[in-house]
């Protein structure tokens, strides 16, 4: 059944239902969190063997600091963990890691530690990884904003001359295509803050498997879902653009 589905080049992510997925099993909210993150490894490997060649994952949000200070601790202790383990992982297999959003909130050790695995995995070839971390599309495009304006006041650029491929190389994401589908996990059917920009034209998936239990057959589930679609853009087929 997997050859004869249309594969997405980008698929984006929103990992929701951690919290939840563990109070169901009667276990905290961090264990969730844990185990999301081993749910992150594994598709990424499932990503890869399908084709598929971006896969860009919600991490944290800029959101995500306003929840129990307990929790924010865990979170980051679990992205320490992860990004120790990744150079390894990603020289294994081949995979390119970025990071979006605004590194200036996180700790100086995690800042490093982004630095270090960007810098290692720069010159692998096969999918690109990236993690959203501290981001918000609309604190995204403010300083993707302002950086422009910054040019239109140093005399550089004039506003008429603005466009939209110009913002568009100005965001966190100038290196990557716009996803062509977006799911969300555990029910919720809502974009929070993601992406804003590039799901212009992105189709959406939402399943009520929470993240810890979306594996490889759910992906391959929503890939089947894309791979139904007539996708258009301004009206026309995606064959006609």
């Amino acid at each position: 059944m997997e050859e004869n589905l249309n594969i997405p080049q980008h698929v984006a992510i929103i990992l929701d239902g951690n919290g939840r997925w563990a109070k169901a099993k009667g276990m905290p909210r961090n264990y969730g969190h844990m185990q999301g993150a081993k749910a992150v490894e594994d598709i990424l490997v499932d990503a890869r063997d399908l084709g598929i060649k971006y896969l860009t994952v919600y991490a944290f949000s800029t959101e995500n600091w306003s929840r129990p200070e307990a929790e924010v601790s865990a979170l980051m202790t679990i992205l320490r963990n992860y990004l120790k383990t990744s150079i390894r992982k990603s020289m294994k297999n081949n995979v390119r890691c970025r990071v979006i959003g605004d590194r200036s909130a996180l700790s100086q050790d995690i800042q490093d530690a982004i630095a270090e695995l960007e810098e290692a995995t720069k010159g692998n070839t096969g999918l690109t990884f990236t993690i959203a971390i501290n981001y918000g599309s609309r604190d995204e495009i403010t300083r993707a904003v302002r950086k422009v304006a910054d040019k239109v006041e140093k005399g550089e650029l004039k506003a008429a001359d603005i466009t939209e491929q110009m913002i568009a190389e100005n965001l966190d994401t100038d290196f990557l295509p716009d996803p062509d589908l977006l799911i969300r996990t555990c029910n919720e059917q809502r974009i929070s803050n993601y992406l804003l920009w590039q799901c212009a034209y992105t189709e959406f998936y939402y399943t009520p498997v929470a993240w810890p239990d979306f594996n490889k057959d759910e992906l391959v589930k929503a890939i089947e879902s894309y791979s139904g679609r007539n996708r258009k853009f301004g009206g026309l087929k995606a064959d006609q653009v």
